[in-house]
């Protein structure tokens, strides 16, 4: 089969790659789309692999073309989404259902062969069934979908009350959604991109802030009488946006990081009494399974993308390139301010 390959830091090759076997317990996809994920940049420019050569890529779907021995519930024919995750499941974070706690994990696409090729083999469980009349490309998201529904779980997320999400890349959107799906009485999308904040508004943001503006904490106390927001998301793993989650958070109120920041961090004393004397809730999210494997994540994600409540937008993908491309598409993340949404690579 072909395959996009990476042989060395920057050196990614298309080139002839061994086809995976089919074995007892796994299926065989043939895959039609398949995202760049933000992990997978440094991983590519930044000498952020676990070794080469390695066929990246874990935001993928596909068509299944062959089942091996003792699989049952997936047939060929199936159209599947991958959740990426290989789980010990012998360890005591495994045993009690938090999977994405493993400390003895595999992962597809980083560990292993991963969907930037024609053919990716997996096991059952991980491939996750979904209705064909979701677009490849956007069973291709079903991964940082499930990620951002892991964060309200992780949040202690119920409806009812003012939620914001900071940071409106693929994630936030997502979790800009899931709030709304689950009831946010109001919901606010906060960023520093115009373009960013018409697709948040587009896919069901009340109202929309961009912090670059002056005094745009005047406007969250007005959206929230003064209150501020009782569950902050933080979608962009950006300093600047940690530090505005502590700003409109309100007293009591509950904050989860999703992003993952790449720089240093650090907060003023001011700022760490502003937590104590909210005494609000921060806790962080790491990926997007729980129990029984993969998870409600994986399964509400199916169920809410074919309903069409969980809606995909044009505006969620940046460009599209033939898996023939991958370096010409990983090139553009050597700039990565003008890379405004997911890039994703297809098969024909």
């Amino acid at each position: 089969m072909k395959a996009a390959v990476l042989y060395a830091n920057e050196d990614i090759r298309y080139t002839d790659y061994e086809t995976p076997e089919t074995k007892p317990g796994t299926v065989k996809v043939r895959v039609r789309a398949a995202g760049i994920c933000g992990s997978d940049v440094p991983r590519v420019l930044y000498n952020g692999a676990h070794y080469y050569p390695i066929v990246l890529g874990h935001e993928f779907a596909g068509d299944v073309v062959e089942v091996g021995e003792g699989v049952k519930g997936i047939k060929e024919g199936d159209v599947v989404s991958a959740a990426p995750l290989l789980p010990c499941m012998k360890c005591a974070d495994c045993q009690n259902g938090n999977f994405s706690l493993c400390s003895h994990y595999g992962f597809i696409g980083s560990r292993q062969q991963g969907g930037f090729a024609d053919y990716v083999v997996l096991p059952e469980v991980n491939a996750v069934k979904y209705s064909g009349s979701i677009p490849y490309e956007q069973a291709a998201m079903f991964e940082p979908s499930t990620v951002a529904l892991h964060g309200l779980f992780c949040n202690g997320y119920s409806g009812g009350e003012c939620a914001a999400v900071i940071g409106c890349g693929t994630i936030g959107i997502f979790t800009l959604q899931w709030a709304k799906i689950f009831g946010a009485k109001t919901l606010v999308a906060l960023d520093i991109d115009d373009g960013r904040l018409s697709l948040a508004k587009r896919m069901g943001a009340d109202a929309v802030i961009n912090t670059k503006e002056p005094g745009f904490e005047k406007k969250v106390a007005e959206i929230t009488d003064g209150k501020g927001f009782k569950y902050v998301f933080e979608a962009a793993g950006n300093p600047a946006t940690v530090h505005t989650a502590y700003k409109i958070a309100g007293n009591k109120s509950h904050i989860c990081c999703i992003g993952t920041p790449h720089a240093p961090l650090s907060f003023t004393p001011p700022e760490w009494e502003n937590m104590n004397r909210k005494e609000f809730t921060l806790t962080g999210s790491w990926m997007s399974y729980s129990a029984p494997f993969p998870g409600r994540e994986w399964e509400l994600t199916a169920h809410y993308f074919a309903t069409g409540q969980l809606k995909f937008d044009p505006g969620f993908i940046f460009r599209k390139y033939a898996m023939s491309e991958a370096a010409e598409a990983f090139s553009c993340f050597h700039h990565p301010e003008n890379v405004h949404g997911k890039i994703m690579l297809v098969n024909s």
